[in-house]
């Protein structure tokens, strides 16, 4: 049998309308001040009003920090948990993207030790044990809720990662009320990301296991099985469930047989051009695939059906290549920009960009083939 390790959220409640039993949660822990992290448009829009209410309801005091920034900046965090200090907080709740979630994750560890975060960069420098922590997402791709990773932003625009078992937290919250309405955009971005995460699992070169295999092929099958339905009848809460539920299983997946290429290559775009994580996944991915074709291609063979049933019954070749054409035409159909060019990105930028991914080495090392400085330029190109 195979060796491997596979840590995962010690506790999962998927029910429409379970923020409301956030508060309880808590109360039976013990705890008094609950800080509650996520951005202003998740306030403006009243999806944290039931998990406020059921806070307050189970005789906790509130401390919110509504000013998450997307691609969280290292001196945001530092301020929040400066606050959060100042107030006497003793457990962490977030209700947002995946932004707001890894914020509240750090912010949690961060409360309970004197170690600088600047320390924490890397995989398993955490020292010491978090706050009591729940996270309930708002959007399905991240997988954020069940994974030991949060990704900040240091300096102007570098991506770093803290990767550590205390980022899990306590309890992650599936609740597709918080998600419906969202966005056609929002939704399809947010879904490819999750997407890439179950694909990246199940083609890591390093971690690749039968538990992060199997949640990756669930996962696939009910994201591309839910992901047009979703952003077609946005109000359509089964679809909307069912988008979780797949971006949780990536989420489970991917951190514990870690994402790679497409990742590498999609946060330099996040850190120049602020292009959203999930649309910077969606505008490199096809190109990765093409690239990493003669060393996955089985594997994508196996999944290709999941995503695109139109490709069962074909040769394991048009069924790889089958995968990263589908991508390409899966973005425009959900009304995505799909090329560079039309976000602003010209030649010029291309080897900064190739640069940038080539520090990514915590992922690179998982990619199924090795990746180059001329490959990463090359697939940018293709993607212009």
């Amino acid at each position: 049998m195979q060796s491997f390790s596979f840590q995962t959220t010690r506790s999962v409640l998927a029910e429409a309308g379970a923020t409301a039993r956030i508060g309880g949660i808590l109360a039976a822990r013990g705890c008094r001040k609950a800080g509650f992290v996520t951005d202003p448009m998740i306030l403006e829009l009243g999806l944290a009003d039931v998990a406020l209410a059921g806070i307050e309801k189970a005789g906790l005091s509130v401390w919110v920090f509504p000013d998450v920034q997307p691609d969280p900046p290292e001196e945001m965090i530092q301020g929040a948990v400066r606050a959060a200090r100042a107030e006497g907080v003793d457990c962490v709740v977030s209700v947002g993207g995946g932004s707001s979630l890894d914020t509240a994750k750090l912010i949690a560890v961060l409360l309970n030790t004197d170690q600088p975060i600047s320390d924490m960069y890397g995989i398993d420098l955490v020292r010491g044990e978090r706050l009591p922590l729940i996270l309930a997402p708002t959007t399905a791709g991240t997988g954020s809720e069940v994974t030991p990773i949060a990704i900040v932003t240091t300096g102007e625009n570098e991506k770093k990662g803290v990767v550590a078992p205390q980022l899990l937290p306590d309890c992650a919250i599936l609740d597709a009320e918080l998600t419906v309405g969202l966005p056609a955009q929002v939704t399809a971005a947010t879904g490819i990301d999750a997407m890439v995460h179950a694909i990246e699992a199940f083609t890591s070169k390093r971690l690749k296991n039968v538990v992060s295999d199997c949640l990756a092929k669930q996962a696939l099958e009910l994201l591309g099985g839910n992901i047009r339905r979703a952003c077609s009848e946005p109000r359509d809460l089964e679809a909307r469930a069912n988008m979780l539920l797949g971006s949780m299983l990536a989420g489970m997946a991917f951190a514990n047989a870690p994402v790679a290429a497409v990742h590498a290559l999609a946060y330099p775009l996040g850190g120049h051009f602020h292009i959203p994580h999930g649309h910077s996944n969606a505008l490199v991915l096809p190109y990765v695939l093409e690239f990493n074709m003669p060393a996955a291609g089985s594997l994508y063979a196996e999944i290709a059906p999941l995503i695109f049933p139109e490709l069962s019954g074909q040769g394991e070749d048009a069924r790889a290549r089958g995968l990263a054409e589908g991508f390409k035409a899966l973005g425009p159909e959900l009304g995505m920009t799909s090329r560079l060019g039309e976000m602003g990105i010209s030649h010029n930028h291309l080897p900064m960009l190739a640069a940038d991914a080539m520090k990514q080495e915590r992922l690179l090392i998982n990619n199924p083939r090795e990746m180059t400085y001329e490959a990463a330029l090359e697939i940018y190109t293709q993607a212009l």
